[in-house]
C-alpha cells in the first residue's frame, strides 16, 4: 500500500517505490519512508523464515496494542469511578493493525533486492582465490519450480581459501555444461589482472591413465593449474570397503588412514605440547611427559595451531598396503568375529583407487596454510592457522544454499533473487576473515550506503567511516544461477526489471508452508581427515616403516610373520567413554604419596591416565568387596580400623569428594537448538540436577565417577561373570553385581568410626548405567592399539599472511548515485507579470484605502530582489500583507521605479520554460553487457524488451519474431 505519483509534464503515475522515482533522489531522501525497512532485514539472514517474520511481527502489535487499550482503558476507568451527575460516555478505541501476511514481506523483500542488483552481480564477480574447490550438489535444485521444474539436474560452486564462493550455477549436465562457466571465471581473472589460481580441489575427474584429463582440457586457460583429489572423498571410497560403519574398529580404521596420509609439523605440536602441559600444571597436575600431554590433546586444538603435510605418493602407499594386510587378516575381527573389511570389496577398491595417492598430494611450492591470528594458552603464545586444503567449506555452503530458498519450491525468478543474495551475503561474512584489520563495529550489506557514507565523510572530515569497504570490479558479465541454467536449455532470459509487469507477477508466485519449524544450523567447521585423540596418541606404534614389502592383492590371504601385532594392549585399563564423561581431571592434583619414604618404584602403579597412587586404591577396592560375605549388618572396630588405614594411604586426589558430571545442560553451544547467549544461573545448581532413569528411582552415577568405585565394579565383574539359578528363576549377573556393591555401602556407610575417620562415597548406581559403563570399557578395551601422532622430520612450509587490505580493481563497478535538489525545485509565482520592485530613497508615502486585516488574510511575501540605488543597501525584505480578491497590495513601498534601473519586460502568461535537454551519455547502456544500446553493438528493442547479442540465445530476427507474437499490440 503506497501513494501514487502523477508527473505534471507526461501524466504518467508511478508508485512511490518504483525506481523510475527512486533513481531521481539521493540516499538521504530516499531512506525516507513511511514503511519500515528494518522488518524486511529480518528476512535477510539465515534461518528467518517468512513465517517466523510474520508471527514475530504479529507478536510485537498485539502488545503494543494491549499495552495502548490498557492505558486507555484504565484512564477511562478512573473517570467512571469519579462521582458525577452526568454519565460518561467513551468512544470504543480502534481496531489493532492488520499485520499484512508472509506473502507480501516476500515480495517486498525480492524488490529490495532488485534494487541492488547492479552490485550485487558486481560483487559476485569481484571475488578471487588462490586455491579453488569446485563441487557440485543436487538438493537445491528440486526446489526450482515453474516453467524451469526438472530443466536443472546440479548446483556447481566454485570457491576459494577463504570460504568465499566465486561462482554459481545450475546446469542441466555436469560435464561439458560448465565450459561457459569456467570461461567466465578465466575472464575474470585475465580483466582484473590478478594471477591464477595455483591449485583445485575437485571429488573426481582429477586423473586419468593416458592423455590430459577433461577438466585439465576445460581449464586451458590457466595452464599452470594443479587438479587435486579432495582427500576427504579419497577416504570415503577407501571406507566403502568395511562391511559397517558401526563395527567397533571403524573409527580406528578411520585414524589409520589419517595417520598414513598425512605427519604433523614438529614444531607446532610441540609448542602446543608445551601450552598444554603448562596449563595443567597450573591446574595442580604433576610434571607429565609428552605421551601423557598427547592424551589430553583434543583435536580441534590440533587442527587450530598445528600445521600438516602428505607423506608423499610412495610413503603413503605403503602404509595405506600394510594397513590393509593387518585388517584383512583376523586382526581385523571383533569379539564376535565379525570383519571389519570385505575382502573381495577392499581389493577392487584399492586396486582402483591405487592410483589416486597421487592425487592427493600437496601441491609443490603452494602455501596451504594462512596465519590468522594468535592466542595465548598457559602463558605460551601459540599461532592460529586456516587451512585450505580440500572442499569442505564448499559442503558447508551447500548445506546453507537450501536454506537460502524459503519454502519448499520457488519459481525461476524467486528462485534467483535468494540465490543472488544468499551468495552476495555469504561472501561479504567472509570476507572479514581474509583481512588482518580489524573488522568494522558497522554493519550492512548495502554497498550504495557504504560508499555514498563513505565518500561523503571523506570530503567532510578527511577519511573513511568504513575503510575496509572498497567499490567492487565493474560486473564482467557471467551468468549466476538460474540464468546460466537458461543459456543451456535455450530458454529466453528472464527479466529482472523491478518496474515490469511481468516481474510483479513472478514475485507474487509464492510458496512457503505456513509451519512453526526452528531453522538454526550449524556450519561444517569439522575435519574429518584429523584424528579422534582418544586413539591418536600412544607410546607404541605399528605404523613405521621397517623393513615392510608390499603385499599383492593376491597374497593378501597370507599374513607374513613380519606383520606388526594389532592385538589390544590388555594390562591397560581403557577409558569408559560415558554419555556423560566426568571429569575428575579437573580438580587439583597432588599426588606426592605420604609414604614415598617406605615405598619403592617398584611397587607404585598408575592407573590408564598414568596417574601414579592406584596401588593404595586396589587395595582399598579389594579389601571391600572381602566384606560382600558378611551376613551381619555391621563391621567390627579391627575391620573399621582397617578401612580407615587404608583409606589414609590414598592421594589426596582420591580422597577429595566426587564431582558429579551433570546431566542435564542448561544451554547447547552447537546444533539446531543452540543457545548463543550465557544465561544467569545460581552456583551449585547445575552439580544438584541428575540423571533420573525411572520415577521413585533415586539419581545413579557411572562407575567411572571415581577410581575406587570403578575398581570396586571391575573386580565385581570378574567374580561375576554369569546369571545364577535362584528357584525358578535366575538373577542376571548385573543384580549380583549390585546386590553386592550395596551390600558393602550398606556395611561401609552405616559404620559411624568409617565416616568420621573418612570421606568415603559410595555412590549409587542402577542396572542401566552399570551395563553402559561395562559396555564402554569392553569396546575400548578390543580396540587396536593407537599408534603415536606421526611428526614430519623437516619444517613445513611457511604460511601465508593475511591481506592489510581488499584488493582494488582496475575498473570499479559505477554506483549511480543522484546529487541531492533539495530546496533547488523553482516555487509557482503566484502573481503574473508583476515588475520587480527594489528598495530607493524614501519617499511620501500615499495611503490606500484597503479593507482591516481581520477581513483579509495574511500572507507573507518575498520581495524580488534588484540591484541597490547609490546609498542603499540591497537586502530581502519581508512584509505581511492583506490579500483581497485574488490582488495583493502592498503598503508603503515606493509607486515608481528610479529611472537608472529600468523596468523588467512584462512576462508572457502563456509562456512556460522549458529547460533544455542535454545529454551527459552518448547512448544509454545496457545493464546485461555493459555495452551502449545502439545498432552497431547489435543491440534491438521491441515495445519496451530490450534485445542483447552477448547475453541471448537466438538471433536477433528470430526474437524479434518471438517477441511480435508473444506481445500483443
Amino acid at each position: 500500500v503506497t501513494e501514487t505519483l502523477i508527473c505534471t509534464k507526461c501524466k504518467a503515475s508511478h508508485v512511490s517505490w518504483s525506481q523510475t522515482v527512486l533513481q531521481q533522489l539521493d540516499l538521504g531522501h530516499r531512506s525516507e519512508y513511511a514503511c519500515d525497512l528494518g522488518v524486511i532485514r529480518r528476512l535477510r539472514g539465515l534461518g528467518n523464515s517468512p513465517t517466523w517474520v510474520v508471527k514475530q511481527l504479529r507478536e510485537n502489535h498485539s502488545e503494543e496494542w494491549l499495552q495502548l487499550l490498557a492505558r486507555y482503558t484504565t484512564q477511562c476507568v478512573d473517570l467512571v469511578n469519579r462521582p458525577g451527575v452526568l454519565p460518561i460516555k467513551f468512544h470504543e478505541p480502534p481496531k489493532p493493525t492488520v499485520v499484512p501476511s508472509w506473502k507480501w514481506l516476500l515480495t517486498v523483500y525480492s524488490q529490495d533486492i532488485l534494487t541492488r542488483l547492479d552490485e550485487i552481480h558486481a560483487r559476485i564477480t569481484s571475488t578471487y582465490g588462490t586455491v579453488l574447490k569446485m563441487d557440485s550438489t543436487k538438493k537445491v535444485t528440486r526446489k526450482l519450480a515453474g516453467t524451469a521444474r526438472g530443466t536443472g539436474l546440479w548446483l556447481t560452486s566454485v570457491g576459494n581459501e577463504f570460504g568465499q564462493v566465486l561462482i554459481s550455477v545450475l546446469t542441466a549436465q555436469e560435464g561439458a555444461g560448465l565450459d561457459k562457466m569456467v570461461d567466465g571465471l578465466v575472464k575474470r581473472y585475465q580483466q582484473a589482472g590478478v594471477d591464477p589460481p595455483a591449485v583445485l580441489y575437485v571429488d573426481c575427474g582429477c586423473c586419468t591413465e593416458v592423455g590430459e584429463t577433461k577438466l585439465k582440457a576445460r581449464f586451458s586457460g590457466w595452464p599452470d593449474l594443479l587438479i587435486r583429489l579432495d582427500v576427504c572423498d579419497f577416504m570415503r571410497r577407501i571406507a566403502l570397503g568395511c562391511t559397517t560403519d558401526a563395527h567397533q574398529l571403524y573409527p580406528i580404521f578411520m585414524s589409520r588412514l589419517s595417520a598414513c596420509i598425512f605427519e604433523w609439523d614438529g614444531a607446532d605440536v610441540s609448542l602446543l605440547r608445551k601450552a598444554k602441559r603448562e596449563l595443567m600444571m597450573s591446574q595442580g597436575w604433576p610434571a607429565l611427559t609428552d605421551e601423557d600431554v598427547d592424551k589430553h590433546l583434543k583435536r580441534e586444538e590440533l587442527a587450530l595451531h598445528c600445521r600438516r603435510r602428505t607423506r608423499g605418493e610412495e610413503t603413503t602407499i605403503l602404509l595405506l598396503e600394510r594397513l590393509l594386510v593387518e585388517l584383512l587378516s583376523s586382526k581385523g575381527n571383533d569379539s564376535l568375529g565379525v570383519p571389519l573389511l570385505d575382502r573381495e570389496r577392499m581389493e577392487h577398491i584399492w586396486r582402483v583407487q591405487k592410483k589416486h595417492v597421487k592425487c592427493i598430494q600437496d601441491p609443490p611450492g603452494v602455501a596451504l596454510y594462512t596465519e590468522t591470528g594468535t592466542l595465548t594458552k598457559g602463558g605460551v603464545l601459540l599461532r592460529t592457522y586456516r587451512c585450505a586444503r580440500g572442499s569442505t567449506s564448499l559442503e558447508s555452503f551447500h548445506l546453507h544454499l537450501n536454506r537460502f530458498i524459503p519454502g519448499t519450491s520457488a519459481n525461476s525468478l524467486n528462485f534467483q533473487i535468494y540465490l543472488l543474495e544468499g551468495l552476495h551475503r555469504w561472501n561479504q561474512d567472509r570476507e572479514a576473515a581474509s583481512l588482518s584489520s580489524e573488522p568494522s563495529a558497522l554493519r550492512s550489506y548495502t554497498g550504495e550506503l557504504l560508499h555514498c557514507a563513505n565518500c561523503n565523510y571523506e570530503k567532510l572530515f578527511g577519511r573513511k567511516v568504513v575503510p575496509t569497504i572498497r567499490p567492487p570490479a565493474r560486473y564482467t558479465g557471467e551468468l549466476i544461477g538460474v540464468q546460466y541454467l537458461f543459456l543451456q536449455t535455450g530458454q529466453a532470459l528472464q527479466e529482472m526489471n523491478p518496474d515490469s509487469e511481468q516481474t510483479a507477477e513472478l514475485l507474487d508466485d509464492l510458496n512457503v508452508e505456513e509451519r512453526e519449524e526452528d531453522e538454526g544450523f550449524c556450519d561444517i567447521n569439522e575435519d574429518h581427515t584429523i584424528r579422534d585423540l582418544d586413539v591418536v596418541l600412544s607410546p607404541l606404534s605399528t605404523l613405521t616403516l621397517g623393513s615392510f614389502t608390499p603385499v599383492t592383492s593376491s597374497a593378501t590371504s597370507v599374513l607374513g610373520s613380519s606383520t606388526p601385532s594389532l592385538v589390544p594392549h590388555t594390562s591397560v585399563l581403557a577409558q569408559s567413554a560415558s554419555p556423560v564423561p566426568s571429569e575428575p581431571s579437573d580438580l587439583p592434583v597432588h599426588l606426592e604419596l605420604e609414604d614415598a619414604g617406605q615405598e619403592g618404584d617398584g611397587e607404585m602403579a598408575v592407573d590408564y591416565q598414568n596417574v601414579p597412587g592406584f596401588q593404595h586404591v586396589d587395595r582399598l577396592a579389594e579389601y571391600l568387596v572381602e566384606l560382600r560375605g558378611h551376613t551381619v549388618l555391621s563391621l567390627t572396630n579391627q575391620e573399621a580400623s582397617t578401612i580407615i588405614g587404608l583409606w589414609q594411604k590414598l592421594d589426596d586426589r582420591d580422597k577429595q569428594r566426587v564431582v558429579y558430571a551433570a546431566r542435564h545442560q542448561e544451554r547447547l553451544l552447537s546444533g539446531r537448538f543452540r543457545t548463543p547467549k550465557r544465561p544467569t544461573h545460581t552456583p551449585g545448581v547445575e552439580s544438584t540436577t541428575r540423571c533420573v532413569p525411572g520415577a521413585g528411582s533415586v539419581p545413579a552415577q557411572w562407575p567411572d565417577c571415581c577410581r575406587l568405585v570403578e575398581t570396586i565394579f571391575i573386580r565385581l565383574c570378574t567374580i561375576h561373570r554369569s546369571p545364577k539359578k535362584k528357584g525358578k528363576g535366575s538373577l542376571s549377573r548385573w543384580s549380583l553385581i549390585l546386590q553386592d556393591y550395596r551390600r558393602i555401602g550398606q556395611l561401609v556407610l552405616g559404620n559411624s568410626m568409617v565416616m568420621e575417620g573418612t570421606s568415603m562415597q559410595l555412590v549409587e548406581v542402577n542396572q542401566n548405567t552399570l551395563i553402559q559403563w561395562h559396555n564402554n570399557r569392553q569396546r575400548e578395551q578390543e580396540l587396536l592399539e593407537p599408534e603415536e601422532a606421526p611428526e614430519a622430520q623437516e619444517p613445513l612450509q611457511g604460511a601465508k599472511q593475511l591481506r592489510t587490505e581488499p584488493h582494488q580493481p582496475a575498473e570499479q563497478h559505477q554506483y549511480k548515485l543522484p546529487e541531492s535538489t533539495a530546496g533547488q525545485a523553482k516555487q509557482r509565482q503566484t502573481s503574473v507579470g508583476r515588475p520587480p520592485l527594489r528598495p530607493k530613497a524614501p519617499v511620501p508615502n500615499q495611503p490606500l484605502v484597503t479593507p482591516s486585516v481581520s477581513e483579509a488574510s495574511l500572507q507573507m511575501v518575498t520581495n524580488v530582489l534588484v540591484p541597490a540605488a547609490a546609498g542603499f543597501q540591497s537586502v530581502p525584505m519581508f512584509q505581511y500583507v492583506p490579500v483581497v480578491q485574488g490582488m495583493l497590495m502592498v503598503q508603503g513601498m515606493p509607486s515608481q521605479v528610479t529611472a537608472s534601473q529600468p523596468a523588467a519586460p512584462a512576462a508572457n502568461p502563456g509562456a512556460i520554460p522549458k529547460r533544455p535537454y542535454r545529454r551527459t551519455v552518448e547512448a544509454n547502456t545496457c545493464k546485461k553487457c555493459g555495452q551502449f544500446k545502439t545498432s552497431e553493438t547489435g543491440h534491438s528493442q521491441y515495445r519496451g524488451r530490450v534485445y542483447c547479442p552477448h547475453t541471448e540465445t537466438v538471433s536477433k530476427e528470430v526474437w524479434l519474431e518471438e517477441m511480435r507474437r508473444t506481445i500483443s499490440k
